[in-house]
C-alpha cells in the first residue's frame, strides 16, 4: 500500500535535507545533537510513578540504567528495553517517551539499558552490555522491585538485534529465564539482496549507505557480521528461545530479515507473531505524531499482559 499520509508527511520534511555523505560523519557530533534534541524535548508528554538511574556495578565495567515503575506496587513484571541506534547513535533519553509508554500500558517496570557504542567499542561490546545487564538484573530482582519469573525483552532497531541475542546467549548459558521478546524492526542479518533491501534503499528514513555506516562503526572484521551474536538469523539453531512478537514496516530495508527470523523460530519449533505494518517506515514506533505509533504499543502492551498473567 502506499505511505501512510502522516509518515508521508514526515518524509517531505525529513528529505528537504540534504545527508552529508554517510562516511564523513563523526559519531560524536550525531551524538551531541541527538542530546541536544533530547534537552529540548525534555518534557514527557506520558506520565510515570517513578523514574530512576542507577548503576549496575560488574566486575570490569558500570552499566547505567534507567527505570521506569508505573504503579506503587511492590512487585512488578519486568521488560529490559535497548534503544536502537545502529549501535552507534541512541540513548536513555532518545528512547525516553517509548519506554515511559510501555511501562504504563503494560503495567511493567520498563528497564531501559545505556550499553556502551561503537566505534569506540565494536562488537561485541554492546551484546555482552545487553547480555550482562539482563543477567545483573534477574540476579538482583527484589532488588528492582521486579518479579524473576517474569522477565521480558524488547528493542528496536539494533536494539531489537540486541533482545534477540540476549534471547540466544541466555538459552545457550541456561539463565536467566526469559518469558518473552517483543522486536521491534530488528537488525536481525547482514543481507543486502532482499527485495525489502532493494526497493526501501534511499528516500525512507533508513537508507543503505546509513546501513553501511552503521556496520563499518560496529564491526572491525568483517567475518563479524556472519557471527550468530551480530545475525541472529545466521544461528544454526533457534529452538528453546522465548516467544517472540516481530513487528516489522512495509518500508523499511530491514522488513525482510525481520520476517525470515519470525518463520526461523516458527519452524524451529518457537512461538512467533509477526506484524508488518504497512505503509510505515523504520523507526515509527517512536514517532509520537502517528497514529499506528500507539497501534503497535498498544498491541504490544496487550502481548505482554497476557504473558505476565500466564507466568
Amino acid at each position: 500500500m502506499p505511505l501512510d499520509p502522516q509518515v508521508q508527511d514526515f518524509l517531505n520534511m525529513y528529505n528537504q535535507y540534504q545527508m552529508p555523505v554517510m562516511d564523513s560523519i563523526d559519531p560524536k557530533m550525531i551524538r551531541s545533537m541527538e542530546r541536544s534534541s533530547a534537552l529540548q524535548q525534555s518534557n514527557p508528554q506520558t506520565d510515570i510513578y517513578r523514574v530512576e538511574d542507577r548503576n549496575i556495578p560488574l566486575a570490569d565495567r558500570q552499566i547505567t540504567v534507567r527505570l521506569y515503575t508505573p504503579t506503587d506496587a511492590e512487585v512488578h513484571p519486568a521488560l529490559i528495553f535497548y534503544h536502537g541506534g545502529g549501535w552507534v547513535l541512541g540513548s536513555l533519553d532518545s528512547h525516553d517517551e517509548l519506554c515511559r509508554k510501555l511501562a504504563r500500558a503494560a503495567e511493567c517496570v520498563v528497564i531501559s539499558v545505556d550499553y556502551r557504542l561503537a566505534p569506540e567499542h565494536p562488537f561485541p561490546a554492546a551484546v555482552w552490555d545487553a547480555y550482562d545487564s539482563l543477567h545483573y538484573i534477574a540476579e538482583h530482582a527484589e532488588e528492582y522491585g521486579i518479579d524473576a519469573k517474569r522477565i521480558a525483552v524488547s528493542g528496536d532497531s539494533a536494539g531489537g538485534n540486541l533482545a534477540a541475542v540476549a534471547c540466544i546467549i541466555a538459552r545457550d548459558k541456561s539463565g536467566p529465564e526469559i518469558c518473552y521478546q517483543l522486536l521491534f524492526y530488528p537488525s536481525m542479518g547482514n543481507a543486502t539482496d532482499t527485495p525489502s533491501y532493494r526497493e526501501n534503499s534511499q528516500g525512507y528514513l533508513l537508507t543503505a549507505d546509513m546501513m553501511n555506516w552503521f556496520r563499518k562503526c560496529y564491526f572491525k572484521q568483517p567475518e563479524d557480521e556472519n557471527h550468530p551474536y551480530a545475525s541472529p538469523v545466521l544461528s544454526g539453531d533457534l529452538s528453546g528461545l522465548p516467544p517472540a512478537l516481530i513487528m516489522t514496516a512495509e518500508y523499511d530495508p530491514l522488513r525482510d530479515s525481520g520476517a525470515e527470523y519470525a518463520r526461523r523460530l516458527t519452524e524451529e519449533g518457537v512461538e512467533a507473531e509477526y506484524i508488518c505494518y504497512d505503509g510505515m517506515i523504520h523507526g515509527f514506533v517512536t514517532m509520537g505524531q502517528l497514529d499506528r505509533a500507539q497501534e503497535a504499543i498498544t498491541l504490544s502492551a496487550e502481548r505482554l499482559k497476557h504473558v505476565y498473567l500466564n507466568e
